[in-house]
């Protein structure tokens, strides 16, 4: 692929991901809707047998946490420096790093033992653009992880609405 196909794709992607942001958006976020979406997550796992980790933040506070059988402590630390990252940029890590790569920015700046810019963690966020708080998973691919979480937003705001 030529370059100039390499950045019309990403600039695509970045598109998307930005619009799939601006859908993802919550009326409020409490301790009982940490339950109910990790569930979710946690039964997407279990069903495919994902070997991922899973974490839900409101504020900083942790409010949701599992390790699925194949997950490890590493899994655990890289949800904790992405939530972190999305806890400073308001955004997810996934389109940061698309982001970044389009706008050539390296997040160099960054201290890697505790920021990671690497797809799989969304911002918890209302239409006004208050961030709630972050709910990520760990141990796929990056796009993977942020696919995954995607899905599992989607589907407890799909029930939230229907209520």
């Amino acid at each position: 692929m030529a370059d100039g196909d390499t950045t019309t794709t990403q600039r695509r992607k970045l598109k998307r991901l930005e619009e799939q942001e601006r859908k993802l958006v919550f009326a409020d976020f409490s301790h009982a809707d940490a339950w109910q979406l990790g569930t979710i997550l946690v039964g997407i796992a279990a069903e495919r047998s994902l070997p991922i980790a899973i974490r839900i933040t409101i504020g900083e506070q942790t409010a949701f946490q599992v390790g699925m059988p194949g997950s490890s402590s590493d899994n655990d630390d890289w949800l904790v420096r992405k939530a972190r990252a999305v806890q400073r940029f308001g955004a997810s890590t996934f389109l940061l790093k698309i982001r970044g790569e389009v706008s050539g920015r390296s997040y160099a700046e960054l201290d890697s033992t505790r920021f990671a810019i690497a797809g799989g963690c969304v911002p918890i966020k209302t239409a006004s653009g208050a961030l709630l708080g972050t709910v990520g998973i760990s141990g796929l691919s990056q796009a993977d992880d942020h696919a995954l979480v995607v899905d599992a937003v989607s589907q407890f705001l799909s029930a939230e609405n229907g209520r």
